[in-house]
């Protein structure tokens, strides 16, 4: 009975171990002791905390790494301002947090500042990781106060991020009507579909840049292949959201992002206003879940992905 315990005990699969190493400027990520990502929060060109690089299961990194690391062979040099993973927005009172960058061409000197790190707890199968960040214009003046709680997963097949961001009002804040943000990704150039191996797939089944630029829906999935080897990175709108479903400001060259602001754009029509008006003190709260999956949508099922997600409270 004892050595039939062991055999069970060891075909059982591992949990995987979720931990976190503070470095200079950066919270290092790591899954059974390997590189998952590193969440940046100050140094050299960080003017918006972000998540870099994002790594599958197997290791296989599926985001751009320009400007970040300058050297990778063949990789595009194009809007340095897609660094990794991030949250901002375009037009905040006028303000541009979305194309704020030292390497920008237009560049609006606007910060979101790391105020403090809450939480950093690592874990079997997950770990969580919870700071409060200020949203500045380039002389300081403070529009936003942010609260963000991530939520790392680790499965056999995929990596899965939970991200719940409550945006508190330092002052009357228009978001202005502009394609220009907000929840984005830049995935490396071998999965995307312009020169690359990529498919864009939404829940109502459109493919392609065509067909899911600027549209609502309540997923999008972006798969291809990375050297061989089948991935795919899907980014989920929870049904709670702010004008749920999102609309998708997602490219042929590998942005990946939800918008739920900017309307007039995704329309071609100066008549839809996409712009949100929101008092000193009022919240808005967004949450969303990445998936990191292998094989294609199908494969990954992210229509059950999805229907878990939207279950949860």
């Amino acid at each position: 009975m004892p050595h039939r315990f062991l055999v069970a005990l060891f075909a059982l699969p591992l949990l995987a171990q979720v931990s976190f190493q503070k470095s200079e400027g950066r919270i290092n990520i790591e899954i059974d002791g390997k590189p998952f990502s590193a969440f940046y929060i100050s140094g050299e060109g960080v003017r918006k905390p972000y998540l870099h690089p994002l790594r599958a299961a197997s290791g296989t990194i599926v985001t751009r790494q320009w400007p970040m690391v300058a050297d990778v062979p063949g990789e595009s040099h194009d809007h340095p301002h897609h660094r990794g993973l991030w949250f901002d927005h375009g037009d905040v009172n006028g303000v541009d947090f979305w194309g704020s960058d030292p390497l920008a061409k237009k560049d609006s000197g606007a910060r979101i500042v790391v105020k403090k790190i809450r939480e950093m707890k690592g874990g079997k199968r997950q770990g969580v990781l919870a700071g409060d960040f200020d949203w500045e214009e380039k002389d300081g003046k403070v529009l936003i106060h942010e609260a963000r709680r991530m939520v790392f997963h680790a499965a056999p097949d995929r990596r899965v991020i939970d991200f719940d961001i409550r945006l508190t009002m330092a002052v009357p804040v228009k978001f202005g009507d502009t394609k220009e943000g907000s929840f984005g990704i830049r995935l490396s150039d071998k999965i995307r579909e312009q020169k690359g191996t990529g498919k864009m797939v939404n829940a109502q089944g459109a493919v392609g840049e065509k067909n899911v630029w600027g549209k609502p829906s309540e997923w999008v999935d972006y798969s291809g292949t990375i050297d061989g080897e089948p991935v795919g990175v899907a980014i989920l709108d929870h049904p709670s959201n702010p004008r749920h479903p999102a609309h998708w400001h997602v490219r042929a060259y590998g942005l990946f992002a939800a918008n739920i602001f900017g309307l007039h754009d995704f329309y071609n029509d100066r008549s839809k206003d996409g712009s949100m008006e929101v008092k000193a003190g009022g919240t808005l709260r967004f949450r969303y879940r990445v998936v990191i999956h292998a094989g294609d949508t199908a494969a990954a099922n992210i229509a059950a992905e999805y229907a878990k997600y939207s279950a949860a409270k």
